[in-house]
């Protein structure tokens, strides 16, 4: 081969390698260029109204409850409990208690209450045979009485010791009358008072009879509403092994119990931090979330603010706020109360605005900007804000449907 065939082809070679290399730059070129565009994520700028809220977490709270409260009963031992988490209606058993020993104390106070009973009837016809045999023993006492008195009347018409002897008889018959008066005065005292005390022994029985029944009947408490039962921690056995209300605990008459909540007057129970206490207002909107039932939204009203500001001694450092409260008009039923959530507050509107999300603005040079997506490449664009929120910002200065980025596209250039 001559040299100069040597040169062609060595000059084609070397053509041959540039061309190459220039077409790999080339798709290298591009190919960054297009994982620029790939890597960083763009969000469109949509129009419409704006809501500013405040963002608060809180738990569900239940407006009204009733406290199920110990019956004034000694000896009072749990037999029963309703299912722990399970709703009740109004009416239903919620607390049994052991009722054998009442039980047998009815027993025994019926028994007396017999014996009591046939006392008294005893005693009230002794007191009937003795007041009729009294009568008697007085109508024969007036009877000799009058009969002496005829006898004295004829002392004119007959010898003188036979009238001294009738006027004689007289008196002994007049002093036996009176005794027998006070014979019969004192047998009605005697039976009245022993009729009045068995007659009191007898009430005695019956209101112990009463009052056994009455402690037997408390022995089953119901719930006075519908709603959820929330068994009450016993503290009986100590701060260290508290728990709920068991099955064999004994409880003291007075003792709470057990809570039912109105499931219907759920409410969200937020902290509101001091810097925003004086932008929010009752009656104002809520969006409310709980984070057990995210797909759940609903839609409540600012119904209470606290007016002084709670200091928070279980973080440190310490914080103060102010708690607020929504309600929940129709609340789902999977609703209970304690459930951890949140809530918005709609302080107020913005129609019409541009919207973007919050990590899609950035600040270059002190100024608001953010980068718009242009075929893979990003320029910045001052813009003006409007209102902000925790996940996205209302602003000016760019078109509805502009893609803006959601990462900075100067510090992924420097990567």
């Amino acid at each position: 081969m001559s040299a100069r065939s040597r040169r062609i082809r060595f000059w084609a070679v070397l053509a041959f390698v540039l061309v190459a290399m220039g077409g790999a730059s080339a798709g290298v070129y591009r190919l960054r260029q297009a994982q620029t565009a790939l890597d960083l994520p763009v969000a469109p700028a949509r129009r419409s109204e704006f809501l500013v809220i405040i963002r608060c977490r809180g738990e569900l709270k239940a407006a009204r409850s009733v406290s199920i409260y110990a019956p004034i009963v000694p000896n009072l031992r749990i037999a029963w409990l309703a299912p722990v988490g399970e709703p009740v209606k109004a009416g239903d058993v919620i607390i049994r208690f052991d009722s054998s020993s009442a039980q047998q104390d009815l027993l025994q106070k019926e028994a007396q209450l017999k014996v009591a009973q046939g006392t008294l009837d005893q005693a009230l016809a002794q007191a009937k045979i003795t007041a009729e045999q009294d009568q008697s023993d007085l109508a024969d006492a007036r009877y000799t009485v009058e009969k002496a008195r005829l006898e004295a009347s004829k002392q004119d018409i007959v010898s003188k010791l036979q009238g001294e002897e009738s006027r004689i008889d007289l008196g002994v018959a007049e002093q036996k009358l009176k005794v027998e008066e006070a014979t019969v005065a004192l047998h009605a005292a005697s039976d009245k008072s022993k009729i009045a005390s068995l007659t009191r022994q007898l009430t005695a029985a019956q209101a112990d009879v009463a009052v056994t029944k009455a402690r037997i009947a408390q022995m089953e408490l119901k719930a006075p509403i519908a709603g959820l039962v929330i068994f009450s921690p016993n503290y009986t056995q100590g701060w260290t092994n508290v728990r709920p209300f068991k099955v064999g605990d004994n409880v003291f008459a007075g003792m709470s119990l057990a809570e039912i909540p109105d499931l219907t007057t759920l409410q969200m129970d937020a902290k509101v931090e001091e810097t925003d206490r004086g932008r929010v207002a009752v009656g104002e909107d809520a969006r409310i979330r709980v984070d057990s039932l995210p797909e759940l939204n609903m839609s409540g009203k600012v119904s209470q603010i606290s007016p002084l500001a709670e200091q928070n001694r279980n973080e440190y450092p310490s914080t103060r706020s102010f708690r607020g409260y929504a309600s929940i008009p129709n609340p789902d039923s999977r609703l209970r109360p304690g459930m951890n959530g949140g809530m918005d507050i709609v302080i107020s509107r913005i129609p019409n605005a541009i919207s973007i999300p919050a990590k899609a603005l950035f600040t270059q040079k002190g100024k608001p900007v953010v980068y718009l997506a242009d075929k893979g490449h990003y320029h910045a664009a001052a813009v003006e804000v409007e209102a902000r929120n925790p996940d996205e910002v209302a602003i000016r200065g760019i078109a509805e449907g502009s893609l803006v980025s959601l990462a900075d596209p100067q510090k992924d250039q420097k990567k």
